[in-house]
């Protein structure tokens, strides 16, 4: 494990695999951040489970909120989330694809507007570009969790996090993003 200082003044806890790229299932790739969290994973899943926090852990920036005010509950749930970024708002739509309660979460982003879709092409919209966004929760002695924030970029580009993926935002990389998100989370879970 590797120790630092993280800019919102909590030590940062580097896991030795929370860099590393690995494969999900064959032929999809994914990048993962862990934090170990002193709270119980119930009580972390309810606040990954509510997409209404999304925002208030994101690190990226580019979260706005809930199109509406309900949990998650199974596979095959939908959700909608308001975005921005670079100047840009938009809505994306997403498709819970796996649940397991207090120990995983998935969804795969889907357009939710033309701008946003393959082309500018309406009929893309809804439609999954394949790959993922998720949680993974290992519960690690009384009371504390291992969370691990994955992307799973499935068919998208190699080359896609050949600069970090500064693309997320336009300043942050990807796995800068999703430290801040798991620091973030830290904080909520402790409240």
């Amino acid at each position: 494990m590797v120790a630092g200082h993280s800019s919102l003044g909590h030590d940062l806890k580097i896991y030795p695999a929370e860099k590393e790229v690995w494969m999900m299932t064959e032929g999809r790739k994914a990048t993962k951040v862990s934090r170990r969290i002193e709270a119980p994973a119930a009580l972390i899943f309810g606040i990954l489970a509510n997409p209404q926090r999304h925002a208030d852990f994101d690190g990226s920036g580019m979260l706005r909120g809930a199109v509406l005010d309900r949990p998650i509950s199974d596979v095959g749930d939908t959700f909608t989330i308001k975005m921005h970024r670079m100047g840009d708002d938009y809505l994306m739509l997403n498709y819970v694809v796996e649940f397991e309660p207090d120990r995983r979460i998935f969804w795969e982003p889907a357009p939710g507007d033309p701008s946003r879709a393959e082309d500018n092409d309406p009929s893309k919209v809804g439609i999954p570009a394949g790959y993922r966004w998720g949680y993974i929760l290992t519960p690690d002695g009384n009371d504390a969790t291992v969370v691990t924030e994955v992307f799973d970029s499935g068919p998208l580009p190699d080359d896609l996090l050949l600069d970090g993926g500064a693309w997320i935002n336009g300043t942050n990389t990807v796995l800068e993003s999703m430290a801040t998100s798991l620091e973030r989370l830290e904080k909520i879970s402790a409240e």
